[in-house]
């Protein structure tokens, strides 16, 4: 087992598991993931999805990704990761200030969702999730989409 990730010294691990690619931490601030010889940190804001599979003991996280790029996914196969996961699912949820619907029509739909560092400190960055057959080049699209996030920016204070 390779030792947890090294935070830098004002980031503390709060919680590890092992697994065989080597150790997962996670401090306030990110998730350190093992890729070889450097581990990666992951700022918790850029966590798009930590899912747990208890049948694999197997914990996916994927890295959010700018529009039409492949979003990085890394499977981790862990053990005994009970605090671990319970500190990724805290971090995650305080990274995310707002989240809106919105109705595209028909039963298509995006999601706004704004999100920063757990810390409360940065700003906020803004993201457009988009279900399968929404076309976000479409003016109508781009025209609600558009309007919904100057209503999400203005209700937390930001316009």
């Amino acid at each position: 087992m390779r030792l947890p990730s090294r935070p830098s010294r004002s980031e503390r691990v709060l919680a590890s598991a092992s697994g065989a690619d080597g150790a997962v931490s996670g401090s306030r601030d990110a998730i350190f993931l093992p890729t070889g010889d450097e581990p990666r940190r992951v700022p918790w804001e850029q966590v798009a999805s930590a899912d747990w599979d208890s049948e694999e003991a197997t914990l996916t996280v994927v890295e959010l990704a700018p529009w039409g790029e492949a979003q990085p996914r890394h499977l981790l196969r862990l053990e005994q990761p009970d605090r671990l996961l319970q500190l990724v699912r805290e971090r995650v949820t305080a990274s995310i200030v707002l989240q809106r619907h919105v109705p595209l029509g028909g039963r298509r739909t995006a999601r706004i969702v704004g999100r920063r560092p757990p810390s409360g400190r940065g700003e906020i960055t803004w993201l457009v999730e988009y279900d399968a057959g929404a076309d976000p080049a479409d003016p109508a699209v781009r025209a609600t989409v558009g309007d919904a996030l100057d209503r999400a920016r203005a209700d937390i204070g930001e316009l």
